[in-house]
């Protein structure tokens, strides 16, 4: 039995930008929705202020019903369950995740510097997500960056540490960009202080060692266009400008880090890239 694509819903317009995008994406793949909505109990409120239960309950049942009948509409033979959780947005969202092929959360907008604004919840999900989590932006497919057909933005972008080649990473990004029949853009960067040869040069052996391992991948998604790029550099500038015409960022996190770490690269390319950003996290 195959898993869901699952979306987490509160309502906000960052959520129904994801779950417009989940739907596509669902309906994409030939997996079902699942919409999930969490309750949040929030403790050491004042009596007057206490929201009852019945109507947590009727908040999140209205929100989870306008949520269907908008999935209804864009893709009307998806199938779709919904779920409201009586716990913190965290708990629930994790859990999901475990349970989904992949789950998607949306942010709060564009910021002063023109990226996500990820709240709390959202890096928190992030960093301890043991299954691939999808970022999505209000209006993503209002200015260009959504994946449907005809779209201006035509590729997926891959940041790769070619001493670091991961499975989980390099395959999400090759089926991702298979099933869309768009190519995949890999990018590699490096410092130039650590590399002891003329620029021509160390630009030509940083090809040769991408092209070595990106070579299997290849062969294994052969009907995968695939362009590599090398360049020196900070790698989060270089994979927050190819994100301005591409519909996916894809970056890792190791699963091993805990806490709110998820590296200096992923923190940025999640907080500044203009389109939906997937952080695939690997061993």
């Amino acid at each position: 039995m195959s898993r869901p694509v699952t979306v987490g819903v509160d309502g906000s317009e960052g959520s129904m930008a994801a779950v417009d995008w989940a739907a596509d994406e669902a309906a994409l793949r030939g997996d079902g929705l699942r919409l999930v909505y969490a309750t949040r109990w929030v403790e050491h409120q004042l009596g007057a202020m206490k929201v009852s239960h019945e109507d947590r309950a009727g908040a999140a049942e209205g929100v989870l019903a306008e949520t269907e009948r908008r999935v209804g509409s864009r893709q009307p033979d998806l199938a779709m369950t919904a779920d409201e959780v009586e716990d913190a947005p965290v708990g629930v969202l994790l859990a999901a995740a475990d349970e989904a092929e992949l789950l998607v959360v949306g942010s709060h907008g564009l910021g002063s510097v023109r990226g996500f604004i990820v709240g709390s919840v959202g890096q928190e999900v992030v960093a301890e997500a043991r299954r691939p989590v999808v970022l999505v932006r209000p209006g993503y497919e209002k200015d260009g960056s959504g994946a449907s057909e005809g779209n201006s933005r035509r590729k997926v972008v891959l940041g790769l540490d070619v001493n670091e080649v991961k499975d989980e990473l390099m395959h999400f990004a090759f089926d991702f960009a298979g099933r869309h029949h768009i190519p995949l853009e890999i990018v590699h960067t490096w410092h130039e202080s650590f590399v002891h040869r003329p620029g021509t040069a160390a630009k030509d052996e940083m090809a040769s060692v991408l092209a070595g391992v990106v070579r299997p991948f290849r062969e294994r998604f052969p009907d995968t266009e695939v362009a590599e790029v090398t360049a020196p550099g900070r790698a989060a500038e270089h994979l927050i400008e190819a994100a301005s015409d591409a519909c996916l960022v894809v970056v890792g996190r190791r699963r091993a880090a805990r806490g709110a770490h998820v590296g200096s690269i992923t923190h940025a390319v999640i907080h500044h890239a203009s389109c939906p950003v997937a952080v695939v996290p690997h061993s």
